[in-house]
């Protein structure tokens, strides 16, 4: 059983989103916080798995809480529901700890893969904020071409294939069930990327795919 925490400083968001995921029968929520204080005083005596949180504003005493509570809960995965979908502002709650990143279009089967992806031990970013960040990312001139092009041709195909997949926001099981193999292998694949184009993070995977070419967007 996955145990949810929603944080908003709305009661009646809050409530709604809990009734949105309260039909799966391996999903409880168990707590609805205002903010993250409240979240923590609860972490320190009762197990949460992953934590939902709506950010309103950047305002940067939201990324100072976040670096605390996962500096203190390591084992905590946080869900970022964001209404402010700024490139410098999603960096920073990446590099605070956030391991997922929806966008206010989102909707309740997004919201449950993402639950279940941070619960399985992987990352979740979706589609439109990885695209947010990628179109910013676009007008930077400043990587060397061959240098590029040396990376790339580091990957084998198949890691091609799986670059490709994830940098389009598709999911480790969705890339698995189109390439016909597991999800661990996928992650393998990933990892094997990120160190033969010496990549740190799973979002640098999508910016380079961009700069490379190997994806396009819209």
């Amino acid at each position: 059983m996955i145990k949810l925490a929603i944080v908003d400083k709305y009661p009646v968001i809050c409530d709604a989103l809990e009734a949105l995921v309260s039909d799966t029968t391996d999903l409880e929520t168990v707590t609805c916080k205002q903010n993250l204080d409240e979240l923590t005083e609860y972490l320190h005596h009762d197990l949460v798995h992953v934590a939902l949180v709506v950010i309103y504003s950047p305002y940067e005493q939201s990324i100072e809480e976040i670096k605390s509570l996962m500096h203190n809960f390591p084992r905590l995965k946080l869900l970022v529901l964001s209404m402010y979908s700024n490139e410098e502002f999603i960096l920073k709650l990446i590099k605070a700890g956030v391991q997922g990143h929806l966008g206010p279009d989102t909707d309740r089967s997004e919201i449950l893969e993402a639950i279940y992806t941070l619960r399985n031990g992987y990352e979740f970013h979706a589609k439109t904020i990885t695209n947010i960040i990628l179109k910013s990312y676009i007008s930077d001139e400043n990587i060397d071409k061959k240098e590029k092009e040396k990376r790339q041709k580091q990957l084998s195909p198949r890691e091609m294939e799986v670059f490709k997949l994830f940098a389009e926001g598709l999911s480790n099981r969705v890339i698995a069930d189109k390439l016909f193999i597991s999800v661990r292998t996928v992650e393998t694949h990933k990892n094997n990327i990120m160190k033969k184009v010496n990549l740190k993070t799973t979002v640098d995977m999508v910016k380079f795919a961009i700069k490379n070419n190997i994806i396009e967007l819209d």
